[in-house]
């Protein structure tokens, strides 16, 4: 089977999280798809997402096992290698059956390229789908700067070396691509990680969701270190200590590493009796919990990490109409822009008097909401992404330069 012309065998590789769950992976294999490509993809395995392969909606899903699950330098080296392996042995299957004529890796981690570089002695293309900045994510996590940060600085650059095209996730991204990845910028397409407004929508309020509050505030994405919940908890405190408010029930939705540590601390600070965890649920009653919040928050600390990455659920955020208080960070700030206000950076105090004042004027948080879902409809919604998506495709699989990437705009 060889592809036909305009029409491509793509294999897409993600370590990060089980497809279709991981949402920006899933959206882009459904674009190419409709286009008439071929797609399959390899990723792990994940809760609700067990089977071993899969055929959804046109597309192949083959899942390996990921028996660790790390948080520790060595954990993640092990994590990564172990992925890497079966990674590379389901390539090779899907080579010798159902074949494809690119690679699309997305990062992280950014090992992916190894695969890449064996199949391109075979005349295969390589994208890299940069999700995340790597080095910046283990100074994020780790606080440090030592051999494992130079190890990833490495893989880094070998990883923009061996790449055909490569896809950002936005301007600051491309940046990093351009000068620290020597990428030529006609090689490098920003495709933002846009709502899908078929899937976000908003439903009618479940006042009982509050649980006897006023009001009801919302979080929904990874628990992890650099996600900020400490910091969001420790504002939750001050409203309720400080503040003397305790007129509102928080909803926590989703899973990570450190989830066990962030209900430890709600004990500690003695407020779990108002902070409810849900783990991961299904889409219908997220968007229950998403449609009845009154202000839903994104608390990423401050680093050089979050400062250049986009966060997805700020732009789920907007598509629900939901006005959303943050620390002031440069691509939450261009994705938000005036549906948000900005506490100062990694100060959870300001973010507690920034989250009351939109409590206190409904009419501003409706004012707010609308603002977010006209940027979403307007520029930032998944369907606007598609042709930036198609374009990378067709740049790296005909081997021609593209016109120069202009920075878009929101």
């Amino acid at each position: 089977m060889t592809a036909s012309p305009g029409r491509w065998r793509v294999l897409i590789i993600v370590e990060n999280l089980p497809c279709p769950f991981d949402r920006r992976v899933w959206q882009e294999a459904l674009a190419l798809r409709a286009q008439g490509h071929a797609v399959s993809i390899i990723c792990p395995k994940g809760r609700g997402h067990d089977k071993g392969y899969e055929l959804l909606e046109g597309v192949h899903i083959h899942r390996h096992a990921l028996p660790v699950e790390a948080d520790s330098a060595l954990g993640y080296g092990l994590e990564y290698a172990l992925a890497l392996l079966m990674e590379f042995a389901l390539a090779l299957r899907i080579a010798l059956t159902r074949g494809f004529d690119v690679i699309h890796g997305c990062n992280p981690p950014d090992t992916i390229f190894l695969i890449a570089r064996f199949f391109k002695m075979f005349g295969k293309r390589f994208i890299f789908d940069h999700h995340d900045i790597n080095p910046e994510l283990y100074e994020a996590k780790f606080g440090r700067r030592d051999v494992w940060y130079r190890l990833l600085c490495r893989l880094e650059r070998w990883t923009f070396a061996t790449a055909d095209v490569s896809i950002a996730t936005n301007e600051s991204y491309r940046r990093i691509a351009i000068e620290r990845g020597g990428m030529s910028p006609s090689r490098v397409f920003v495709v933002r990680s846009g709502a899908d407004l078929s899937r976000v929508r908003a439903l009618p309020p479940r006042p009982e969701l509050r649980r006897g509050k006023a009001h009801l505030v919302g979080y929904v994405g990874v628990i992890g270190k650099q996600e900020g919940l400490d910091l969001l908890l420790e504002a939750v405190a001050y409203m309720r200590k400080t503040l003397r408010r305790d007129d509102t029930h928080f909803v926590i939705v989703g899973d990570g590493t450190e989830l066990a540590a962030i209900r430890r601390l709600a004990r500690e600070l003695a407020i779990d009796d108002c902070v409810e965890f849900t783990g991961r649920i299904p889409d219908a009653a997220l968007w229950e919990i998403m449609s009845t919040a009154d202000v839903c928050v994104n608390p990423d600390r401050a680093n050089d990490m979050n400062d250049k990455s986009t966060m997805n659920k700020i732009l789920e955020y907007m598509a629900l109409g939901k006005p959303i208080v943050q620390f002031d960070l440069t691509e939450g700030r261009f994705s938000a822009a005036d549906s948000s206000l900005y506490a100062r950076p990694n100060d959870a105090a300001d973010f507690a008097v920034k989250l009351c004042e939109l409590l206190d004027d409904p009419a501003r948080r409706a004012a707010m909401g609308a603002i977010g879902r006209s940027r979403v409809e307007a520029g930032l919604a998944w369907h606007h992404q598609i042709p930036r998506l198609l374009e990378a495709y067709e740049t790296a699989m005909t081997g021609g330069e593209a016109r120069a990437n202009s920075p878009d705009s929101a």
